[in-house]
């Protein structure tokens, strides 16, 4: 395609992505992910009582990628729900978890966000606008009961009225058949995008949602240790935390090294920060995400 290093720097702040080798799956992804959770968690798959993955790139139509994640896992029976709500799925996906355990219903929960982008990407000069940012990635939380710290609070919306301003149109059950090869002669399977609307569309309501989760658990803006952001782009991240007034050592980005892995942004960035001690016992960490659909959300976290 027509780019440079430089044309996509300079655009998205992105230096490196990974994209899956041929025959590794979001469930293989999902899986190494929730490896790495339990050991942290210091649990064993027999202790988890309900799964919860967040993608938009599913191995297959049908069934979601959940249940494939627990036959891995070998522990059968317990429910596994996919949920498709694309950059913002690991959030919505936390809400879910958080609503099952204040309920009592279930006590250990794994949250996954995980994502396949590079194979439903037009990569050529025409999609390169997209092709650029796009990766692969998982990450994955153990989430469970607390007396002490814990979710304080959510903020979820949505807005249908741009939801082909990120979408992929194609294959779908509107159509008979599904797919057909005019579809894929007019590229409808790739994940298309209108980068200028999303942009302006970001910068306002991340910080919108920000602002509620911490109205709505008491909190202020200072009070922030951490603001973990969907990593869609580095110049929406920038924006974001001059509107927000938040200082360099309360934000972290790593979509440099990563590019955007939709539903795993925010779990592997968690993760790097974790392992790094870059979070501490008390800290108050607010995730927040905006992407197709529209949906956006914010949840704030006493660690």
């Amino acid at each position: 395609m027509d780019t440079t290093d430089e044309w996509i720097r300079t655009r998205t702040g992105i230096q490196e992505r990974h994209w899956v080798r041929e025959g590794e799956t979001g469930v293989d992804l999902g899986l190494a992910a929730t490896e790495r959770a339990l050991e942290m968690a210091q649990l064993e798959p027999r202790d988890l009582d309900a799964i919860v993955y967040a993608t938009s790139s599913p191995d297959h139509f049908a069934p979601g990628n959940g249940v494939y994640l627990q036959r891995k896992l070998g522990i059968p029976t317990i429910p596994a729900l996919d949920i498709r709500a694309q950059c913002s799925g690991f959030v919505y996906g936390l809400s879910v978890a958080d609503a099952w355990i204040r309920s009592g219903q279930y006590r250990n929960i794994l949250v996954v966000g995980g994502e396949i982008q590079s194979t439903g990407l037009e990569v050529s000069t025409a999609g390169r606008h997209v092709a650029v940012i796009f990766a692969d990635g998982a990450g994955a939380v153990v989430l469970g009961p607390s007396s002490d710290g814990g979710i304080l609070a959510f903020d979820l919306h949505s807005d249908g009225a741009h939801a082909e301003k990120l979408w992929v149109d194609a294959p779908g059950s509107m159509y008979h058949p599904r797919v057909s090869e005019k579809q894929i002669a007019a590229g409808r399977q790739y994940l298309e995008m209108d980068g200028k609307e999303v942009f302006r569309h970001a910068v306002v309501r991340m910080p919108e949602s920000v602002r509620a989760v911490l109205g709505k658990s008491g909190q202020q803006l200072d009070d922030v240790s951490l603001l973990l952001a969907h990593q869609a782009n580095l110049r929406i991240s920038e924006v974001m935390q001059k509107e927000l007034g938040l200082r360099e050592d309360q934000v972290y980005n790593n979509i440099m090294r990563y590019g955007n892995t939709t539903a795993a942004t925010i779990p592997i960035a968690l993760d790097e920060c974790v392992r790094a001690g870059r979070i501490s016992r008390g800290d108050l960490l607010v995730f927040t995400a905006f992407g197709s659909g529209f949906m956006w959300g914010s949840v704030a976290v006493r660690w």
